[in-house]
């Protein structure tokens, strides 16, 4: 926790929005203001990626595509929803966009944040991994502040930490859990979409401008999903984040919380836009979406290839997945979507909105005292650290002393005493 806490980003910024658009999440509708500022401090982040490759080394036989000529962006204050089927490269693009690819991947590309090529350090973006990693022993308010004193710079009193952590904790809904514990295997706890916003909580603690998301709605049903992503969508309008995530299978009513939309096939892209425009590119490409039906299971089920099943095309006939996914991300590339993301590209590329700068967090001495305390904390309450081993040892100490008991001090005890202590 330690570790995931140290790796997220501090900075806080604000985008005005039109009282229109503050009181509906409608992605036809809300558009957020231009951003303020050329600091890179008071504005948000445009990030864009353009021919984007992503390689994977397989050994000797050589080399395999993951991501193929991607090309995208991601502005403030707008929801990024990154599907497709399993092993597409959602999460391969997400990590390519937050610089977390592994050293057995090579990368290609242009990546820019606001129009410059950096690095995104400590201070600029915030990463929710796809699994928690949670100190069980320890309450939802003490985990976030905790979190809190190890982010946050010494600058920062610890009062003001508690108030910024309490306020988090607020803004994703927690405030009624806030004194119980998170729990885990075999200890009563928190719901399983109680302990995701935990860790986004954890890693917006500090207002990061840039927020990457790997499967936030894993393992939750329909209702914890929607509640999850619902307030994620949220801080968008609250403070101008840019948002980006990677989602399985969302319901109707997550998928329309996004403003756009990227779907991703085999390491290519069949959609990239809008979110409430892909039914009308996938019906105008003969693959309407059936009435009362998931927009996104339609959309999951047409590019997926893993089952080899045809896909009836309005036009009449099927079509095999193979060639639907061809149709279209041929569509795609001749498409106005594409053209409109090329053009939103090169209008980013022509804002100078500032190199990001790094900010601080709890010097090396606090962080080892917050560390410390909490180590205690977790011992403490843990049966296995503390409890179950004095048990043990009490038990030990009570069968050592049983053996050598009443042996008596004569010289016909040395035998025994040896005896015994070689059994």
């Amino acid at each position: 926790m330690a570790a995931s806490a140290l790796q997220s980003s501090p900075s806080h910024f604000e985008i005005e929005y039109d009282s229109a658009s503050m009181q509906s999440h409608n992605p036809k509708t809300r558009k957020p203001r231009e951003v303020v500022g050329s600091d890179g401090e008071d504005g948000g982040v445009f990030l864009t990626w353009e021919d984007l490759w992503v390689t994977v080394s397989n050994g000797k036989s050589g080399s395999r595509s993951i991501l193929q000529g991607l090309t995208g962006y991601a502005r403030p204050g707008e929801v990024l929803a990154i599907m497709g089927p399993s092993g597409c490269g959602k999460s391969t693009l997400l990590d390519a966009l937050a610089g977390r690819l592994g050293s057995n991947t090579s990368q290609s590309g242009i990546i820019l944040v606001n129009g410059h090529k950096q690095a995104l350090s400590y201070g600029t973006s915030a990463y929710v991994t796809q699994d928690d990693t949670l100190i069980t022993t320890l309450t939802v308010g003490e985990a976030v502040y905790y979190s809190a004193l190890l982010q946050l710079p010494d600058s920062m009193s610890k009062s003001k930490k508690k108030e910024r952590a309490d306020m988090t904790i607020r803004e994703m809904g927690l405030q009624d859990a806030i004194n119980t514990r998170i729990g885990g295997w075999g200890v009563k706890g928190i719901s399983g979409g109680q302990k995701r916003r935990v860790s986004i909580c954890i890693e917006i603690l500090t207002h990061p401008r840039l927020l990457f998301l790997d499967e936030p709605t894993s393992g939750l049903d329909s209702a914890a999903s929607y509640y999850v992503m619902s307030r994620i969508a949220s801080l968008d309008r609250q403070h101008g984040r840019t948002i980006i995530t990677s989602i399985h299978q969302p319901s109707s009513e997550v998928f329309a919380l996004f403003d756009n939309l990227c779907l991703l096939s085999s390491g290519r892209t069949v959609y990239f836009g809008p979110a409430h425009a892909a039914d009308e590119f996938f019906s105008s490409n003969g693959f309407p979406c059936p009435t009362h039906q998931n927009p996104s299971d339609h959309f999951l089920k047409t590019i997926n290839k893993d089952f080899e099943e045809d896909i009836e095309q309005g036009f009449g006939g099927k079509k095999s997945k193979e060639e639907a996914i061809d149709i279209l991300t041929k569509a795609y590339k001749s498409s106005d979507n594409f053209q409109q993301v090329q053009t939103q590209v090169s209008e980013i590329y022509k804002q100078d909105g500032g190199a990001l700068k790094k900010r601080s967090h709890a010097s090396f001495l606090n962080q080892c005292l917050v560390l410390t305390r909490r180590s205690f904390v977790n011992m403490y309450r843990d049966l296995g650290y503390y409890w179950l081993r004095l048990a043990i040892y009490f038990a030990l100490t009570v069968a050592l002393g049983t053996i050598f008991h009443n042996v008596g001090y004569s010289y016909s005890s040395i035998k025994v005493r040896n005896t015994q202590r070689v059994l």
